[in-house]
């Protein structure tokens, strides 16, 4: 049976948080690997350490630092996840997903994921940003789906659809704030992977051919408990490195070069977000 937690345990985390700011969030964010610079625009922000909620996990992953940033940004009220868990790190789907659930028990009825992502694309390039209009969940697929287990009636139903994962009218957006602040967005299918390798050259060519235009190891189990729970959710991927599709070829994708990547790409993709979440606050969305 995978790992399971009652209302009790997500209200457990979210008294916690509670007591620890004053900031009411309505807005959620997670951070992937890089992207730690984010949360540094967060105005008079309350800092908790993953270690200091209930049943949260610890990530381990270098780039992830591991700790909620809870405060005011571009005019909203947010919660930011400065880092996020994996599969790969030995957590279960449900402990992945756990702060997800938390969120929404806080009063979060937006979330924002960001992750770092291979290009399967061809015409997509490394610095590139991509909106993800939707998934394939090869670990899900494979029985690793965060919403095996009992279903918890109050937070969402047992067989939930999933066309519309990805809220159209953010990504509707997303699409005009970058074209009026000049961003190249791609918009895109992501497939997700249990990870910690890189992708193999044949993986990438099929992967390819199944329609697959980015590749990475997070943000669907997210999206999927988000969704679950009745929350609208947008999902960008940062184009960190072009996946390898020739056996033996002269380079390979590496951790460090995801990160460092990152740390060119989040400019723009500071600059998206903001817009993006400046706009749900100023106006009414359809």
């Amino acid at each position: 049976m995978p790992h399971t937690y009652t209302l009790d345990d997500y209200d457990a985390a979210a008294a916690t948080i509670r007591a620890r700011t004053q900031h009411k969030p309505t807005i959620g964010l997670v951070l992937g690997s890089g992207l730690n610079g984010l949360a540094d625009q967060v105005q008079q922000a309350d800092l908790i350490p993953y270690g200091d909620i209930p049943h949260f996990g610890t990530s381990t992953v270098p780039g992830h630092a591991g700790r909620l940033v809870i405060g005011e940004l571009a005019g909203a009220s947010v919660c930011v996840m400065q880092g996020r868990l994996h599969f790969y790190e030995g957590y279960s789907m449900q402990q992945i997903t756990l702060p997800v659930r938390v969120m929404q028990r806080l009063g979060i009825n937006t979330l924002i994921l960001t992750n770092a992502a291979g290009g399967l694309n061809p015409t997509f390039a490394a610095g590139d940003l991509m909106v993800i209009s939707d998934h394939i969940n090869f670990v899900g697929m494979a029985g690793a789906n965060p919403l095996s287990g009992p279903n918890l009636d109050a937070l969402g139903p047992r067989f939930p659809a999933a066309n519309r994962v990805y809220t159209r009218r953010l990504r509707a957006l997303a699409m005009q704030v970058a074209a009026d602040e000049n961003i190249n967005l791609q918009s895109g299918t992501y497939v997700v992977l249990s990870g910690p390798n890189f992708e193999s050259p044949a993986e990438v060519r099929m992967w390819r051919m199944l329609g697959g235009d980015a590749v990475g190891m997070s943000t669907v189990p997210e999206a999927l408990v988000a969704h679950h729970a009745g929350m609208e959710v947008l999902a960008i991927s940062t184009i960190t490195n072009m996946g390898v599709e020739v056996m033996d070829a002269d380079v390979e994708p590496t951790h460090e070069d995801v990160v460092a990547a990152g740390a060119i790409i989040v400019p723009r993709l500071t600059a998206l977000l903001l817009g993006v979440v400046r706009r749900m606050g100023s106006r009414a969305l359809e």
